[in-house]
């Protein structure tokens, strides 16, 4: 199977996951600019189960959240990017999405026994919820690593005047 997965394939997903009795854990996010802080969460994240698959926010949703400038990278970009990490099992591409529900609706059909989480998540009360309706465990596996974020990565090469390339 795949390791870039489009959501209409989920069903063939799960099912081939189940065939084989493996443990999921689930995490979502943006990955635009990989930093330290990405790679260590992906990495105690996939400690927990057999895999790890990955919720791929859609360009559009990103703009939405970070603004116009965001993403750096497209969301296929970001996607080939992570199947180079041994921690990454699999990748949803996720579409636009507009409500919790839909993302409800998504982790239902997924079925992971791990919602795997960044202490300090900004939508943990959210995941929390999303966690308890499918009876999976709720699992913060990394603090958030100081000076590791994707907009200060950003803001660092914007306001270096002296690259070199």
């Amino acid at each position: 199977m795949k390791q870039i997965i489009q959501i209409s394939q989920i069903p063939k997903l799960v099912k081939y996951l189940s065939n084989l009795n493996k443990t999921i854990t689930l995490v979502g996010g943006c990955f635009d600019v990989v930093h330290l802080g990405h790679l260590t969460f992906l990495k105690k994240a996939a400690l927990t189960a057999d895999v790890l698959i990955i919720l791929l926010e859609s360009d559009e949703n990103i703009k939405k959240i970070k603004g116009d400038s965001r993403p750096i990278n497209s969301q296929i970009n970001r996607a080939k990017f992570l199947t180079h990490l041994k921690s990454v099992d699999f990748i949803i591409l996720l579409p636009e999405m507009k409500t919790d529900q839909d993302y409800l609706n998504l982790i239902t059909q997924i079925k992971p026994n791990t919602i795997a989480v960044t202490k300090n998540d900004p939508k943990l009360k959210l995941k929390s919820f999303e966690a308890k309706s499918i009876n999976a465990n709720l699992l913060t596996v990394t603090n958030v690593i100081p000076q590791q974020s994707t907009s200060l990565v950003i803001k660092k090469c914007y306001n270096t005047r002296s690259i070199k390339l």
